[in-house]
């Protein structure tokens, strides 16, 4: 596939804030894309060339691909860079250079996304004296044979910053309309070019009315292929070689095209990876739900509801409820494959390198099975054998070098609360007590190294009040409190389980952008612009953070190591505030939520305060509008 193709798509997105229209193009892209194809698009959408969960990274910085920019165009780097400071986006800088470019290029060739896909693959294994000059010069090749658009796009992927708005919600429902049949009574045909579209009043290909009608629409379907839904359960329903499916009401509809994205988020959940779900869907629903887990391939881990008290716990989850200790540590995915080790965080990082000790116990405690498990990694003080906060452990998830000493330092324990692969099994569906059975016959506790998970079963209040201040006691954040017969669902807050934490509800937030300090702090970043998730997976801002962080690193994470932290991700800098790309999470408590028009989020908070770094999360676990909307509500007996 042509690279202008997939650019002229990076166009449309980037024209719409509208997730209907963002799906419509993205759908009619991978519709037609092959195979091949899709293994680089899925990714290319996303601004990315490497899985998450890839050690790989591109690891470009800015100012090497202004010199790429000025060996393809013959400009300044000076010119370069008072450009960019003007568009406040190097991509837009790119364009507009390669538009007017000094060189003559006589060698240049039409761009493919297999192209443009490889140099940039290429950019993470180059090492060496020379590996400087090597990645400027693969990327001005690109940027040599680049239209401007083409050129926008490339450097924007370069530097991880492709600003097209397309989220995991957006690249799952795409999956949804390009490869399944149309759910009549979701889908709508267009009279006047024949497209069929979403519930929408304009048709998103030629922007006529479209008749929203489902009525007219039974009535006005002549087209072959169609299978007639008289189920709501997809799985009877024969889509093979269909184009459409005909439910009985609109209702029905609407639970048959729920089932599919559902069948979908599934298949995503367990491998993180839409180019091999978009192809088992294309193959049809059996194939999709052939998806299986894949020890050393991580998928996303369950999340918890948050209830108010132990009754409010007991109310979600049922009685009786197994309760087990909240660590403050590292949620960690351990697969074993022989004596292959693998640690996943929860934002889908490989931290291997970083555990040897850990890995090493898990090889002595366990058996020599293929297994997953989901576990807490925490740190505890070898004097008082207490356990230690999260920011201390999570030193250990940035740390490099000096490993030896750090485990030295920093010891630590694996508390294991699950197990969802083992002997060949995958255990999504069992229930949880039967998984907790298997956790018991997998692993060998060693006192201070590994153990399970600290467990009580009881339907009594004043039995599970008790275990809870038991836990707080110990220096955990609180409970969890589970339902005997859930199944492991991965991604998904389903009211299997709960935590409850005796503190406010903080809100875990992305930084997006900072600015320089005055005074002392000159040379350091002292505001954080931070931002929540909508409904879509965009990033919408609720205010700037400046307090709550150290003047040296020794007492805590400090103003200069979050300028460390956020130095190589500067993607635009105008005056003193820089905007940067969405890496860094942290965790703020504020005093109070309120209503504002300041922010895109509709909210700010009064007094935001950071707590910590997040490590374990990426961008994607960020808190979402929805519970801030349910914290406003709430708070103050609103």
């Amino acid at each position: 596939m042509d690279y202008s193709y997939l650019v002229n798509v990076y166009g449309k997105l980037s024209s719409t804030s509208k997730r209907l229209e963002k799906t419509y193009h993205v759908a009619k892209l991978i519709e037609k894309a092959s195979d091949t194809d899709l293994d680089m698009l899925m990714l290319l959408l996303q601004g990315k060339v490497f899985p998450v969960y890839d050690d790989n990274k591109i690891g470009v910085a800015a100012k090497l691909v202004i010199k790429a920019i000025k060996l393809a165009t013959g400009f300044s780097a000076d010119e370069i860079e008072d450009e960019w400071k003007k568009t406040g986006d190097l991509g837009i800088t790119a364009s507009n250079f390669i538009s007017r470019k000094k060189q003559v290029t006589l060698f240049s060739q039409e761009l493919t996304i297999q192209k443009v896909f490889s140099n940039l693959r290429k950019l993470a294994s180059i090492e060496g004296q020379k590996s400087v000059n090597h990645k400027m010069q693969l990327i001005a090749e690109l940027l040599t044979s680049a239209r401007p658009d083409e050129a926008q796009y490339i450097v924007r992927t370069v530097l991880e910053d492709l600003r097209v708005g397309v989220g995991v919600g957006t690249l799952r429902d795409a999956i949804v309309w390009a490869m399944f049949p149309k759910v009549v009574g979701i889908f709508y045909k267009c009279a006047e070019c024949g497209g069929w579209m979403p519930d929408t009043k304009l048709c998103l290909s030629c922007k006529k009315s479209v008749d929203n009608s489902f009525v007219d629409m039974v009535n006005a379907l002549k087209e072959e292929k169609i299978v007639i839904a008289e189920s709501d359960n997809i799985d009877k329903l024969d889509l093979h070689d269909k184009n459409y499916i005909l439910p009985k009401d609109k209702d029905s509809a609407r639970q048959i095209y729920n089932a599919i994205v559902e069948a979908v988020q599934e298949a995503y959940d367990i491998t993180n990876d839409f180019a091999k779900v978009a192809k088992a869907a294309r193959d049809g629903l059996k194939d999709l739900r052939k998806i299986s887990l894949e020890v050393g391939k991580p998928l996303n881990l369950m999340l918890y509801l948050k209830a108010h008290d132990i009754e409010d716990g007991f109310k979600t989850v049922g009685k009786p409820a197994a309760l087990e200790y909240k660590y403050d540590g590292f949620r960690m995915e351990i697969h074993r494959a022989g004596d292959d080790i693998t640690f996943f965080t929860r934002r889908l990082e490989n931290v291997t390198k970083q555990f040897p000790d850990v890995a090493k116990v898990i090889l002595d405690s366990t058996e020599k099975t293929d297994f997953i498990l989901d576990a807490e990694i925490i740190g505890y003080d070898k004097k008082t054998k207490r356990y230690l906060p999260f920011q201390k452990i999570s030193k250990r998830i940035r740390r490099k070098y000096d490993l030896e000493q750090i485990q030295l330092d920093i010891p630590v324990v694996i508390n294991v609360f699950d197990v969802l692969y083992a002997d060949g099994k995958t255990l999504l569906k069992a229930p949880f007590s039967k998984r907790r059975e298997m956790i018991a016959s997998l692993i060998k506790e060693i006192p201070g190294k590994i153990a399970l998970a600290e467990q009580l079963v009881t339907d009594n209040v004043d039995v599970a009040s008790r275990f809870y201040q038991e836990a707080l006691d110990m220096g955990n954040e609180g409970i969890m409190m589970k339902n005997l017969d859930g199944i492991y669902k991965p991604g998904a807050r389903v009211g299997y389980g709960v935590k409850i934490k005796p503190v406010m509800e903080t809100l875990d937030v992305v930084i997006i952008g900072a600015e320089w300090g005055e005074g002392k702090r000159s040379g350091w970043f002292t505001s954080f612009s931070v931002a929540v998730q909508d409904e879509d997976g965009n990033l919408i801002d609720i205010g700037k953070v400046s307090t709550g962080l150290k003047e040296k690193k020794e007492e805590g994470t400090s103003y200069e190591e979050m300028t460390e932290l956020l130095n190589g991700l500067i993607t635009s800098e105008k005056g003193k505030e820089v905007t940067v790309k969405p890496e860094i999470v942290i965790e703020i408590k504020y005093e109070e939520i309120q209503r504002s028009t300041n922010y895109s989020s509709g909210y700010a908070l009064r007094f935001p305060r950071f707590v910590r770094l997040r490590e374990d999360r990426g961008s994607d676990d960020i808190s979402d509008i929805s519970l801030v909307e349910e914290l406003y509500d709430t708070q103050r007996g609103r």
